[in-house]
């Protein structure tokens, strides 16, 4: 029984690391950036250099 109460606390511990690590001020920059990525228009598709994921039938 310990051994069960000791994990829960462990593993809740965890996630309230995890929890407090992600909504910090200091990871909003990083998510912003990450959020923004779809936006980009870094690839453009109609760019014929980035065609190496093209499909092809045969």
């Amino acid at each position: 029984m310990t051994f069960h109460i000791f994990w829960t606390i462990a593993l809740f511990l965890v996630f309230l690391g995890i929890f407090a690590w992600a909504w910090s001020g200091r990871r909003k920059k990083d998510f912003a950036e990450a959020a923004n990525l779809p936006l980009d228009d870094d690839n453009d598709p109609a760019d014929p250099g980035d065609n190496d994921h093209t499909f092809k039938r045969g």
